[in-house]
């Protein structure tokens, strides 16, 4: 069976985050989406998503497919629910199609929204989805404790090196990870380090916490749940309830709540996000499909940052604020709740940010981790430029 996951509607919802990558490969828990269906399914999964993305994220097609929305999470039931579909059948949740079984001659339709002569079959089982960036950090908690379940089942940690203190027994090491008299508590969730992950001393965890391969946590970083710091990714300071896809710093002092921050940023020393609105009401943020700001439903929200774009030194982003793909934002005082992409500027202005030295240091951060900016990234960079530029010139 081939197995394909799809976005749907709510990509343009999960915008900045999705400019870059499909809706599967965000990271909420431990583990990408694509990552969990992967695990679940035990095969690799190709995506449908749209054009510019797919030189970088390619279709694969099979005489057998299952078309999976990359928004759903998946769980033991609803995998079965899938594997009990026949051709021409779609597992649904009220309007959402879950999953579909198409044949090779019907899939190009399918590519062009044609649905017709799919058969409904209505779930049995609590579906979970991503469909604004803002349901990453309120369902962080359960993910990790979920992909900790899946991926700790029948395994044994690495042991508690000596000098660390450890309060509960949700603890995983895996084999490479780095701790150095640090202070973990599992209590209240699960803490998972992963592979070559680093956690500097005087370090402090509060589950559910999950540091994926290669994280590093600096001297005396508090860090509560429910928190991922994602692959390659250097964090200090104070961190709560906020998600770092991978590769992205936030190396010093400054805190950080309630915020997901997408790959290849960095947020220099003293950035400070606020998440919780003076009045207690909830948070409203930047919605792109509405073009304006909506109601979250969240008391608690801080910063939701696209990919490359960074923060100045000593820089204060307000609660619910969003910042697009490539843009640079520094200076005293709070800056706007929503800045779009490839701007450049402080609360005294802001400028356009030229894409061809977007460009220039983004292939200087790929190499400072022996990584390449190819002419495929430039690529998607370029046609996100394309479709933000009419917002990067105010």
């Amino acid at each position: 069976m081939n197995y394909i996951l799809f976005d749907d509607y709510a990509r343009n919802n999960l915008l900045p985050l999705t400019f870059l990558r499909p809706v599967a490969d965000i990271r909420v828990g431990i583990l990408t989406i694509r990552e969990k269906w992967e695990k679940y399914l035990g095969v690799a999964t190709s995506t449908l998503t749209e054009t510019y993305l797919s030189a970088k994220f390619p279709i694969v097609k099979g005489q057998h497919n299952i078309l999976i929305n990359g928004s759903v999470l998946p769980n033991a039931k609803l995998v079965k629910e899938i594997g009990e579909l026949t051709p021409n059948q779609a597992l649904v949740n009220e309007d959402v199609i879950i999953a579909m079984f198409v044949e090779a001659e019907d899939l190009d339709k399918i590519g062009d929204g044609d649905t017709g002569g799919i058969r409904e079959v209505k779930t049995l089982t609590e579906t979970q989805r991503i469909q604004f960036t803002w349901d990453i950090v309120s369902g962080n908690a359960q993910a990790i404790e979920d992909d900790f379940k899946l991926i700790t089942k029948g395994r044994k940690s690495e042991p508690i090196p000596d000098g660390t203190k450890v309060a509960g027994d949700q603890v995983f090491i895996e084999k490479g990870a780095e701790i150095s008299m640090a202070f973990i508590n599992a209590k209240s969730g699960p803490v998972y380090i992963g592979k070559g992950a680093v956690v500097m001393e005087g370090a402090a965890l509060r589950g559910p916490v999950a540091l994926c391969e290669h994280s590093v946590v600096k001297m005396a970083t508090i860090i509560y749940g429910a928190t991922t710091i994602g692959p390659y990714s250097k964090v200090g300071g104070e961190i709560e309830n906020s998600i770092l896809f991978g590769y992205s710093n936030k190396p010093h002092g400054g805190f950080l709540g309630s915020s997901v921050i997408a790959e290849w940023c960095n947020l220099a020393a003293g950035t400070n996000t606020s998440n919780l609105n003076n009045n207690y009401k909830n948070v409203k943020a930047w919605c792109y499909t509405k073009e304006r700001f909506v109601d979250t439903g969240l008391q608690f929200l801080g910063l939701i940052m696209g990919d490359h774009s960074k923060s100045g030194i000593d820089t204060m982003f307000n609660t619910g604020t969003v910042v697009g793909v490539s843009s640079n934002v520094y200076g005293a005082g709070y800056h706007r709740n929503y800045v779009s992409s490839f701007i450049w500027g402080s609360t005294a202005g802001y400028v356009g940010y030229d894409i061809n030295r977007a460009i220039e240091v983004a292939e200087l951060v790929y190499q400072r981790r022996a990584k390449v900016f190819d002419d495929t990234e430039q690529s998607i960079l370029k046609e996100v430029y394309e479709l933000t530029y009419h917002n990067s010139r105010k």
